[in-house]
């Protein structure tokens, strides 16, 4: 398969997973997600029912970790810093063995005491292990409050015992809210993420080997993180459809593959098959890198099954691409008609082969791959229509998720939610 920056995704992919985290990684999501959260449980300190809440406030997230999840978290403290409220944070990626990168940023650790709150940017099954990590004397009189983030319209049943470790809920979106609410009488609250400024690295095109004058499209995904939900396949079918073998129409897929998702790399290597104009960029790529792929890029394509929030294309957004994704879920928070091109859909009963999202009644999009391709020749043959569908986009989301904006709404809930 034709594959770009093989020597940069060398030196920088995160290290295969030992032997008994691959076993472990053998059993059904589902079920390493009932284990671990049966066992922390009963070990795991609870919070104290009468903390004051806050400021000052802490994060405990997944700083060291290559997902959404991990980014939230990173995002929120360089929100909250940068708002000048001196937030502290705790790494939980060696704890769940998710240490993907060295997370060197310099950050205020969280120590014992002290009072405020505690924001534990981790699903709720994993709550209980976080406060486990963290240690009683460090959630000791500080309100808990989880950010969950979930793609289906209801949350499964292994997450409801999660729910007696926190106080309150924050969810990135609407969508989500809405499944968490049905769940529980706590508090919860939608605090999208923030996007702030991106360093952008120029000339990415000339650095991973992609041709200057080509159109491409980018579609960014992690191998072995919710696959079947990302719908990777669906956007290499939709540009196959719409370009064929047409090598001045470039698709980009940048992935990361940990080396614990074969059967997906095999379908993906399936899809492509014989395709010149289709690029893997594999391994990791700094912060501004993958910014300035971003930017490199024409258009962005995200035809998933569901999204809790859709930082990707919220990212590519605010980087003023056009963005070609599914009509549905989180991603809705920002994206309309005016500022993006929405892909229709029909919802169909959720099937995933990594058993993360095998839930009875439970129904997912799938993207109308048709319309996608529309989509892709429309945006292609008018550079006028990207330029004004970028404009639009760069505008709405610095308005939503700006980093100022976040922190205010931050400070208004941990003030609103604090105990007399």
């Amino acid at each position: 398969m034709p594959t770009l920056a093989e020597p940069l995704a060398r030196q920088s992919a995160p290290a295969k997973p030992s032997v008994l985290r691959r076993l472990w990684r053998l059993i059904p999501q589902h079920t390493r997600m009932q284990i671990q959260s049966d066992v922390t449980r009963m070990i795991a300190p609870k919070p104290d029912r009468d903390a004051a809440g806050g400021l000052p406030v802490g994060i405990a997230g997944l700083f060291s970790t290559a997902s959404g999840i991990g980014e939230g978290a990173r995002l929120g403290y360089a929100a909250l810093d940068a708002a000048g409220l001196a937030p502290m944070a705790f790494d939980l990626s060696r704890t769940f063995g998710q240490t993907e990168f060295n997370g060197a940023t310099p950050r205020r650790p969280l120590t014992p005491g002290g009072g405020g709150t505690v924001i534990v940017h981790h699903n709720a099954p994993f709550v209980p292990h976080a406060l486990w990590a963290l240690g009683r004397d460090r959630i000791k009189g500080r309100r808990i409050i989880g950010y969950w983030a979930w793609e289906l319209p209801k949350v499964p049943a292994v997450w409801l015992p999660g729910l007696r470790f926190v106080h309150e809920i924050w969810v990135p979106s609407t969508f989500t809210r809405d499944a968490v609410v049905a769940a529980t009488d706590l508090p919860v609250h939608v605090v999208p993420h923030p996007l702030p400024a991106m360093p952008v690295t120029p000339g990415m095109r000339a650095k991973l080997g992609l041709s200057p004058d080509a159109l491409v499209v980018l579609n960014v995904f992690h191998l072995g993180s919710a696959f079947s939900r990302k719908n990777p396949l669906a956007a290499v079918a939709a540009f196959r459809q719409a370009f064929g073998d047409d090598p001045s129409r470039v698709l980009a897929i940048k992935l990361i593959d940990n080396g614990s998702a074969q059967n997906a790399q095999r379908e993906l290597d399936a899809a492509i098959a014989g395709a010149a104009n289709i690029r893997l960029i594999e391994g990791m790529l700094p912060e501004a890198d993958m910014a300035g792929l971003m930017q490199a890029a024409d258009i962005v394509i995200s035809l998933h099954r569901s999204e809790g929030f859709g930082l990707v294309p919220a990212q590519a957004m605010a980087l003023g691409k056009p963005v070609i994704a599914t009509g549905w879920s989180g991603n809705l928070d920002f994206m309309n008609k005016n500022n993006s091109a929405l892909v229709r859909y029909s919802l169909i009963p959720v099937r995933d082969a990594d058993g993360a999202f095998d839930e009875a009644d439970q129904r997912w999009a799938d993207a109308d791959v048709d319309h996608a391709a529309e989509w892709l020749r429309r945006l292609a043959g008018d550079e006028a229509l990207r330029q004004r569908l970028g404009d639009a986009a760069t505008a709405d989301v610095h308005a939503l998720l700006s980093p100022e904006k976040f922190s205010q709404h931050v400070v208004s809930l941990l003030e609103s939610g604090k105990n007399p």
